[in-house]
C-alpha cells in the first residue's frame, strides 16, 4: 500500500536513525537496514525540520523563505523528497500527534 503526501500530512523522522551534517549535506543511516543516505544542503535543511513532528505545508513554507524559490517548485521537489524518504523508510505519517504540539 503506497501512502500519499499531501501539503496537510504530518511527517516526522523515524526513530531508527542517526544522521550527521558533512559540510552543509547530511548522511543518514537507517539502523534497522544498515542503509546510508545521502542528502544535499536543501535536503539537510528540510531533515532538520523533520526531527519533529511537522505538516508539510510548514516545511513548504520554511524552505520558499530560506531559499526563495516558488511556492509551486518548491511543493514539487519536497513531496518527490519526502516520498523518497517515506519509501526508504527514514520517515513516517505522523498519525497520532498534530504538528507544533
Amino acid at each position: 500500500m503506497t501512502q500519499v503526501i499531501s501539503n496537510e500530512t504530518v511527517v516526522v523522522a523515524v526513530r531508527d536513525q542517526v544522521s550527521s551534517d558533512l559540510g552543509g549535506e547530511a548522511v543518514i543511516l537507517h539502523l534497522g537496514k544498515g542503509a546510508y543516505y545521502g542528502v544535499n544542503e536543501v535536503g539537510t535543511f528540510v531533515w532538520n525540520l523533520l526531527q519533529k513532528p511537522i505538516k508539510v505545508s510548514d516545511i513548504e513554507e520554511q524552505v520558499t523563505h530560506k531559499y526563495q524559490v516558488g511556492m509551486k517548485v518548491c511543493e514539487t521537489d519536497l513531496l518527490e523528497l519526502l516520498h523518497k524518504l517515506l519509501r526508504a523508510k527514514l520517515i513516517e505519517i505522523n498519525v497520532e500527534k498534530r504538528a507544533n504540539q
